[in-house]
């Protein structure tokens, strides 16, 4: 990490832009000497602070994970529509697979962040059209990157078999952001472009479905990645516990149609979540999730240190079942 200040600038509250990227087998080294390019091109950048980063661990992580601080997110935003980065993505394109994800978390987290909304766009891709699509991917999210409110993206592509579509979650921290978003002239002209390489596609939008497990408090609710990690770290224990001691003996070792125990299963875990675990996770690490509006930066990435913890310790736990 890089010894810039951390401090925000006047009038912004200071955010990290996490990205999520997969390399390809034996490129590691490659991707190394690019990353470091990066480095010394986004040094450069307004209101840019430090970064972090953190190589594949396999079997547990298989992702490098880039996080880089700026002062404000705008000019995170900035960043990620810059022509410098648009120009090293090019370069690095050949040797990414799997997920584009990319995320912008406000340091503070505090009462003023408003409950996060998301995009789903779902795009039939002709086959031999790919490169073009993937071309156009990043010039619409280095404009959309722009817009007030962006939270982040992420692309997911077709899955063989059971996802036949390119799907894309776009954030935005309110309806009203995103929507100006959806209705604008800037993303009216690109999709204008789509005709050469997709013959449909469709939006949606959506938002948690965790809403009544996370009260807002102050008018807001905690950041949805915070309830998405607390929902997990509490649903698998539960699922592999359930699974393990009713669902196979008692329920499928008696006869009960394989169709019909998970239906069974899920209904419990989920009213279990909802009327214990969620509760009792949320008091628990209710520091983590309303932080005082004077609290460190290190608040957020502590709390995410102790449930990623939990996560490796019920695996370990687990494992050791027969």
């Amino acid at each position: 990490m890089s010894s810039a200040s951390a401090q925000a600038a006047p009038g912004g509250t200071a955010v990290t832009l996490v990205t999520q990227t997969r390399v390809a087998p034996a490129h590691d080294e490659e991707f190394a000497r690019w990353q470091q390019r990066v480095n010394d091109a986004i040094s450069q950048f307004p209101g840019y602070q430090d970064y972090t980063l953190i190589p594949p661990h396999p079997p547990v992580q298989v992702d490098w994970v880039i996080a880089q601080r700026f002062d404000s997110a705008v000019a995170a935003r900035a960043w990620l529509q810059s022509e410098q980065r648009l120009d090293l993505l090019d370069d690095i394109q050949p040797l990414l697979v799997g997920q584009d994800d990319v995320h912008i978390f406000p340091d503070g987290a505090g009462p003023g962040l408003i409950a996060p909304v998301t995009a789903v766009i779902s795009m039939r891709v002709q086959p031999e059209q790919e490169t073009v699509f993937q071309e156009w991917q990043r010039r619409i999210a280095a404009v959309e990157a722009r817009f007030e409110g962006f939270s982040g993206y992420r692309l997911e592509p077709p899955i063989p078999g059971i996802q036949d579509d390119w799907v894309t979650l776009i954030r935005f921290d309110s309806d009203a952001h995103l929507d100006a978003w959806l209705s604008s002239e800037p993303r009216q002209r690109l999709l204008e472009e789509t005709a050469r390489f997709s013959p449909e596609f469709h939006t949606r939008k959506v938002r948690t479905g965790f809403d009544s497990w996370f009260p807002a408090r102050a008018g807001a609710a905690p950041p949805t990645w915070k309830q998405s990690l607390i929902v997990l770290l509490t649903l698998y224990p539960t699922v592999f516990l359930f699974g393990y001691f009713v669902q196979t003996p008692l329920l499928l070792g008696r006869g009960v149609p394989s169709w019909l125990a998970p239906f069974l299963g899920n209904v419990v875990s989920t009213a279990l979540l909802g009327w214990l675990f969620v509760g009792w996770a949320r008091r628990l690490l209710d520091w983590w999730l309303h932080p005082a509006p004077s609290a460190p930066c290190w608040v957020n990435w502590a709390g995410a240190g102790v449930i990623f913890t939990a996560f490796g310790a019920s695996l370990l736990v687990f494992s050791r079942f027969p």
